[in-house]
């Protein structure tokens, strides 16, 4: 395909997706709820990823300390991207499977009300050489439903498992890697800037 041609295409399809996630406003909504909720009581949010969505959760994460608010003085939202400690993550692994790389972390930082989401292109749904994908995802977002927390899946494709068990599924509505990788970075800064306003109406109070 010619580059302008892709250009178009990918552009075209950028805008179908974006009025066909306004669909999907109430989840979007209630995934800024949560966060604030949690920002008013301190509590965690663990967000994770593999992959490219593995620097997703780093950037997201970023935006929830430092970009909901305007001075250094004030106070952000508690989060943490836990594949950022390689040494951490590379020795859960090495020691205990891929699969629990992330409830093993969980579980030393959890408390009651801590807040897992998960960013997932296929929301484990498929496989390839390693067996199925982001099983790492499923359990860690299985280990907040079961212990006091909030579970929020954000995918793609047909959202996978991910969209049945998250407490709070958002699906961007396309079955293309990169175009669904794009909009989760759209949405997490929607969701940030959404609650830097909240943020700032209510630290006015």
């Amino acid at each position: 395909m010619p580059n302008k041609d892709y250009i178009k295409k990918y552009l075209t399809d950028s805008e179908e997706i974006s009025k066909k996630l306004e669909k999907q406003s109430n989840a979007i909504s209630a995934v800024v709820d949560t966060l604030f909720d949690a920002w008013k009581k301190g509590k965690w949010v663990f967000v994770i990823g593999n992959g490219g969505s593995a620097g997703t959760a780093t950037h997201f994460v970023g935006d929830l300390i430092k970009t909901t608010i305007e001075h250094p003085h004030e106070k952000g939202i508690r989060a943490i991207a836990l594949a950022d400690n390689i040494p951490m993550i590379s020795a859960a692994t090495n020691d205990w499977g891929w699969h629990d790389a992330y409830t093993g972390a969980l579980n030393t930082y959890w408390t009651k009300g801590s807040v897992v989401i998960a960013f997932s292109v296929h929301g484990g749904a498929g496989k390839d050489k390693a067996g199925a994908w982001s099983q790492n995802l499923i359990k860690a977002l299985q280990f907040a439903k079961d212990n006091g927390g909030k579970a929020i899946g954000i995918s793609g494709f047909d959202g996978g498992v991910m969209k049945k068990m998250s407490d709070i599924s958002v699906v961007v509505p396309a079955d293309s890697t990169p175009l669904v990788e794009s909009f989760h970075v759209v949405l997490f800064h929607l969701i940030t800037f959404c609650l830097k306003e909240k943020i700032a109406k209510a630290s006015k109070k």
